[in-house]
């Protein structure tokens, strides 16, 4: 549930970045990324994480769906849930416990709308890597050493202008890539789907906030 999370939600919040400490050419690229993603009618994609230890051992694969309008998503994995309705975060473990969290407290992690929007001047140095083949590839790193990463390598199409893989390196030196597929920008996202309603979720379930 926490890797789901910090993964996407692929979720990037910042603050004071002095501007000579990033590459201009990375921000003509994230701004068109951001351009792409704020005029979108509603946004779904489907996901997958491969997770790998420091020395590159693989530990898993999941596949989470995401559907996301503004500041709102939400995000499935399983059983698992992660909905945010531009205020507070519910996060459902599957199982009898959801935890409950404002928005702004949840800004360790990586949020989808961080990681897709390209909007990352206030809390990231970023510079681009690479511009060979089809992607570009921009190296973010936090300002912020309380994020529970150390940073995180964007690829982005050329063509399309939008994201399509992460890989996160954590504390500990593990990997997470993130890819996208199916990236819709143009989707009809139903208002309910960003709705808590504790009706769906077992009886006994607990809400922890």
């Amino acid at each position: 549930m926490k890797k789901l999370y910090a993964c996407c939600l692929l979720i990037l919040c910042f603050s004071g970045v002095v501007m000579a400490q990033n590459d201009p050419a990375a921000k003509k690229v994230l701004d068109a990324v951001g351009a792409k993603v704020k005029s979108a009618k509603g946004i779904t994609a489907n996901c997958i994480l491969n997770s790998f230890t420091s020395k590159g051992k693989p530990t898993g694969t999941q596949s989470l769906s995401l559907q996301m309008k503004g500041d709102k998503y939400f995000l499935k994995q399983g059983k698992s849930e992660i909905i945010c309705d531009g205020h507070d975060v519910y996060r459902y473990d599957g199982d009898k416990t959801i935890t409950k969290s404002p928005v702004e407290e949840s800004s360790q992690t990586l949020s989808p709308q961080k990681l897709l929007s390209g909007a990352y001047d206030n809390d990231f140095t970023y510079k681009l890597v690479s511009s060979k083949g089809a992607y570009y590839e921009i190296e973010l790193k936090p300002i912020d050493n309380r994020k529970n990463f150390q940073k995180v390598n964007l690829y982005i199409d050329k063509a399309k202008n939008t994201f399509s893989k992460a890989r996160i390196l954590d504390k500990s030196n593990n990997i997470t890539e993130v890819k996208m597929s199916g990236l819709n920008l143009n989707a009809t996202v139903a208002e309910s789907k960003f709705v808590f309603n504790k009706s769906k979720y077992p009886r006994d379930v607990e809400i922890l906030d």
